[in-house]
């Protein structure tokens, strides 16, 4: 993300992308931003001296800046910045599904963060700004960072540290794309995050390690066939996948597909697989909406490169 200066702006709007999160066995320190998806933000200042959600995006989603991921961010750089007290106000365009395990809750803090920062002449750097969006999405989904990283940064980030911050942008190889389906139902970040085990075995934790080593090596050499052998997740993917009805089928289905691999993206409810060119991602994709429809629920599904720039402004 270029964070270039504009000075006295009337209004500023922000695009940041959606994301797959985990990326199969990378729980909570693997994402990948989607180039096809995503969330606006428009921001201005507001007379009132608060922040002001005008638009959630959403009539489900609160219009209270405290329960809303776009008004804690806002609030949060603002603060941040030494600004608290300004008023402004904030018109969100959800483009990415609620509940719907494309990141959609951190994509909106992240273009109401990225907006208010250039609001402001941009006075937080990149770091200060995530830490701004963790703020806004805890609140919300937990201290994680596998969705706003990506969604801020762009390509496909490793988190190895949330305290501190330190985040490590991957090689993305320039033939992959992203696969995915979407059944017609809902799962909340918090409920997927409930099932996950409180502790797991010492050969399981070190067979997930080994996985996401080999994913890292496999982006670095461009070996996309290890990189689909390493999407193997055993342990929030078994976990999760009882709570997604059809998501066994669908995974099946890709695979039969050519699919690479496939997983949940995020908490779900939405699969994903990881293909090497978009002809395989849409007949993968199609193969997976078949299988959803196999088991009662209709499905809508998206063939994605991965986005190489993260959150910027839109004229």
């Amino acid at each position: 993300m270029t964070l270039t200066r504009k000075r006295a702006a009337i209004r500023i709007r922000v695009f940041a992308p959606g994301s797959v999160g985990n990326v199969g066995p990378g729980l909570d320190i693997l994402g990948l931003a989607l180039a096809a998806c995503g969330d606006r933000v428009e921001a201005s200042w507001d007379p009132s001296k608060e922040i002001v959600i005008a638009d959630p995006g959403h009539p489900s989603i609160s219009t209270d800046p405290r329960r809303n991921t776009a008004g804690l961010a806002a609030s949060e750089v603002l603060r941040r910045a030494g600004q608290a007290g300004r008023g402004v106000r904030l018109r969100v365009e959800k483009g990415l599904p609620l509940s719907g395990g494309q990141g959609g809750s951190a994509a909106s803090a992240v273009a109401a963060a990225v907006a208010v920062n250039h609001l402001l002449d941009v006075p937080l750097d990149r770091m200060a700004l995530l830490e701004a969006c963790l703020a806004a999405e805890e609140a919300v989904a937990g201290r994680h960072a596998d969705n706003i990283a990506p969604s801020l940064l762009g390509g496909i980030v490793l988190i190895r540290s949330l305290d501190p911050p330190d985040l490590v942008p991957l090689p993305v190889p320039r033939n992959l794309y992203v696969a995915l389906a979407r059944p017609e139902q809902q799962l909340r970040t918090m409920d997927g995050r409930a099932v996950l085990p409180g502790l797991v075995a010492r050969d399981l934790a070190m067979y997930q390690a080994a996985q996401v080593g080999a994913m890292i090596a496999a982006l670095g050499s461009g070996n996309l066939r290890l990189l689909g052998r390493a999407l193997d997740d055993r342990i929030a993917e078994p976990a999760r996948a009882p709570l997604l009805p059809g998501f066994e089928e669908a995974k099946a289905a890709a695979l039969d597909a050519g699919a690479l691999g496939a997983s949940i993206s995020g908490s779900g409810p939405t699969a994903f697989a990881l293909v090497g060119s978009e002809a395989a991602g849409r007949r993968v994709a199609e193969a997976m909406a078949t299988a959803y429809r196999r088991a009662g629920l209709s499905c809508q599904t998206l063939v994605s490169k991965v986005d190489r720039k993260g959150a910027r402004l839109e004229s």
